[in-house]
């Protein structure tokens, strides 16, 4: 009788642990050298400013798979070009998708979620200068791709460094006019 009340006892625990809504992934916030505001989600996803590219092969070592830039070429300390040879070098995907924050352009965020959901790009590394564009592309991806609600995925993106009012704006409006 003792055994049975355990067993029933453990199967009550196990469907109650199965039907919990699953714990939401942490943004943890590290220091890392050449990477400035390194904002990481768990495993998922990485929402950083700016690199240098000899930061590649420790990004390779945390285990993702794809750097996406969204720096445009212009900017200062922009090194495209080294850093698509050091991810070269490294066997890491590299996807260059110039982005600005100020004419946020809906083709590079079609470029962005092609390459977000490419097969072998999880999990990515995605930056910019600052981290919030970087932010930005990821709610993005939530809202579109994920079919997450905008509060849900906004707090996501906010703790990975998303903070322009107008890119949350561009990125809802852009939601709405892409439902996958």
């Amino acid at each position: 009788m003792k055994t049975q009340f355990l067993i029933a006892a453990g199967l009550l625990a196990s469907a109650w642990l199965a039907a919990a809504p699953a714990r939401a992934q942490e943004v943890t916030k590290e220091n890392v050298d050449g990477i400035t505001n390194f904002h990481r989600l768990e495993t998922t996803v990485a929402c950083t400013g700016a690199i240098k590219a000899t930061a590649v092969p420790e990004i390779k070592k945390f285990g993702f798979a794809s750097i996406i830039n969204l720096r445009q070429p212009t900017e200062d300390g922009a090194n495209l070009e080294e850093e698509a040879a050091a991810a070269k070098a490294a066997d890491i995907r590299y996807y260059s998708i110039p982005f600005s924050s100020t004419e946020p352009d809906t083709a590079a965020v079609d470029k962005f979620i092609n390459a977000i959901t490419e097969k072998g790009s999880d999990p990515a590394f995605i930056h910019c200068a600052g981290g919030g564009r970087a932010a930005t592309m990821w709610f993005i991806k939530r809202l579109v791709v994920d079919h997450w609600d905008v509060d849900k995925a906004a707090k996501e993106a906010t703790d990975l460094g998303m903070t322009s009012p107008k890119l949350k704006q561009f990125a809802i409006d852009y939601a709405q006019a892409h439902k996958r």
